[in-house]
């Protein structure tokens, strides 16, 4: 629950922070893209953090399998839309350094995937290995 309040204090405030600054960028084409990007993934990173509840933490735990709304299609929403509100975030300021994080974030995210996916093979079995054949990352 502590964790669900942090994240939710932590977005809003981002949410916040975006759009007092949204007027001080000159809107070209890309940089729209980008915003656009952002702000898709932004809602759906949201969204999957929210249907994951109780289920999330920072470190891999098995308490339950969710594999209902976003997480019907993707294994990972949140690594996933993560990389890419970053990137569109970066697209959309003009400040293209920070892609370069997405060099160390992409390989981190991959590793940290595998090891979720190795725990809950173990816990779920056959329950798991059914849900990954059927959905993306």
């Amino acid at each position: 629950m502590r964790l669900n309040i942090i994240s939710s204090i932590f977005l809003a405030g981002f949410g916040i922070w975006v759009a007092m600054h949204a007027s001080m960028i000159d809107w070209t084409p890309v940089r729209v893209a980008g915003a656009a990007v952002a702000t898709v993934s932004f809602v759906l990173l949201t969204l999957a953090r929210i249907e994951l509840g109780r289920s999330f933490s920072i470190t891999a735990r098995a308490r339950k399998l969710v594999t209902t709304g976003i997480y019907s299609r993707i294994r990972n929403p949140i690594y996933f839309f993560s990389a890419l509100f970053l990137a569109g975030v970066t697209i959309a300021a003009g400040w293209f350094k920070p892609l370069l994080l997405l060099l160390v974030l992409l390989p981190v995210q991959w590793a940290r995937a595998r090891r979720e996916e190795r725990m809950l093979t173990q816990a779920f079995g056959e329950e798991y290995v059914r849900y990954k054949a059927r959905t993306w990352f």
